[in-house]
C-alpha cells in the first residue's frame, strides 16, 4: 500500500512531465496546424528556359479514374508558372492547320498573315506518366501495367497509382528535341495525408482545373493525390532547369546543310588561295558557327573543315 510520501513523490513527477511534455504537445499542434495552413504552390521563374510543349502519354490510363489527360493538367502548371513559353502540339494545333490549309486553298482574306515560316518551335518536350511499377501493393511486386487494373477496384493499381491506399507516384521526362537527349526527369509521390495542406490550400480553388480540361483533378479525392503528386515532380523538375544553358538552340550543335550547287572548300574565309576540296550537289555539311559575311565555317562527314559560300548550299532537309 502507498504511503502519504509516496503519493506526493508521484504527483511531483506528474507535475514533472507535465511541464516537460507540455511545449512538446503545444509545438505539435502548432505544427499541424501551421501545415494545415500551407498551400500548394505552383512555382514561379524569374525568366523563361525556353519553349515547351505538353505531349500525353501512350496509353490513357487517367480514363479509368474518370479524369482529364495530365498533359492538361501540367499545361496549367507551365501556365501559371511562367517558366517557360507553351506551344500547343495537340488540338489547338491540328486547328491552326486546318486554318493553314484555308490561307493555302486561297480562301481567306486578304493580308491575313498566315503561311509559312511562323511557328514557334519548340525546345523541348513534356512528358507526363506514372511509375511503371508499384512494389507496395498488397505484398505484390507489379511492374508494366500501365493502362490496365490490377486486383480489382477495392484495391486497384495502375502502374503508379494505388486506389486502395489512395497513393501516386508520377514522373516528368523533358526531351531536348534538336539532340533528341532526355535532359531531365523528375518523379513525385503524393499520399491522401497530402490533401490537408493541398486541398486547404490555393491549388484547387478558382476552377483553373476544369476550364482548363484537367476534369477530376480537384474534386476528387484520387485526382487531388495525383495533382499534388505532379506538383512536386513539376517542382523539381523547374529547380533542374536553372543548370541548363540560357538558350537550347544556342547550345546545340547547327544545323546540317547540302550543297545546291557545286562549289569549293577554301582553307581561308576569304575564298580564295588554298582549296580543301571540291563539293559536289548533295554533299552533306556541318557548320561550326563560325561565319564571315557570306562565307561560313563547315566540316564534311571526313572531318575536313574549311569555308564555303552560303550561297552554295541550303538547310538540310
Amino acid at each position: 500500500m502507498m504511503n502519504r510520501d509516496d503519493f506526493a513523490t508521484l504527483a511531483t513527477g506528474a507535475a514533472c512531465a507535465a511541464l516537460l511534455l507540455g511545449p512538446l504537445t503545444s509545438y505539435a499542434e502548432t505544427a499541424q496546424a501551421e501545415r494545415a495552413k500551407k498551400e500548394a504552390e505552383i512555382p514561379t521563374c524569374p525568366k523563361k528556359y525556353g519553349t515547351l510543349a505538353v505531349a500525353e502519354p501512350e496509353r490513357n490510363w487517367w480514363a479509368e479514374y474518370h479524369l482529364g489527360s495530365p498533359e492538361a493538367l501540367l499545361k496549367i502548371y507551365v501556365s501559371k508558372s511562367g517558366c517557360f513559353t507553351l506551344v500547343d502540339r495537340g488540338k489547338g494545333m491540328q486547328a491552326a492547320k486546318a486554318e493553314r490549309e484555308l490561307a493555302a486553298s486561297g480562301e481567306l482574306r486578304g493580308r491575313s498573315n498566315i503561311g509559312k515560316g511562323q511557328i514557334k518551335a519548340a525546345d523541348y518536350v513534356l512528358v507526363p506518366d506514372l511509375v511503371s511499377q508499384n512494389k507496395n501493393s498488397g505484398g505484390n511486386r507489379i511492374g508494366g501495367i500501365l493502362g490496365g487494373l490490377v486486383g480489382g477496384a477495392a484495391g486497384a493499381v495502375i502502374g503508379g497509382i494505388n486506389l486502395k491506399k489512395k497513393t501516386a507516384d508520377v514522373t516528368l521526362t523533358v526531351t531536348d528535341v534538336r539532340s533528341s537527349e532526355q535532359v531531365a526527369l523528375t518523379e513525385g509521390h503524393s499520399t491522401k495525408t497530402d490533401l490537408g495542406w493541398g486541398a486547404g490550400g490555393g491549388l484547387f480553388g478558382g476552377g483553373a482545373f476544369a476550364a482548363g480540361g484537367a476534369t477530376g483533378y480537384a474534386d476528387t479525392e484520387i485526382g487531388q493525390v495525383i495533382s499534388l503528386a505532379y506538383l512536386q515532380a513539376y517542382t523539381d523538375l523547374v529547380a533542374k532547369f536553372a543548370a541548363l544553358p540560357d538558350s537550347a538552340s544556342a547550345a546545340n550543335q547547327q544545323q546540317a546543310v547540302t550543297m545546291a550547287k557545286p562549289g569549293r572548300m577554301y582553307a581561308s574565309a576569304d575564298g580564295k588561295g588554298k582549296v580543301v576540296r571540291t563539293l559536289d550537289p548533295g554533299m552533306m555539311l556541318y557548320p561550326t558557327g563560325q561565319k564571315q559575311d557570306v562565307m561560313w565555317e563547315v566540316e564534311d562527314e571526313l572531318g575536313n573543315k574549311g569555308w564555303v559560300s552560303s550561297v552554295l548550299f541550303q538547310l538540310a532537309k
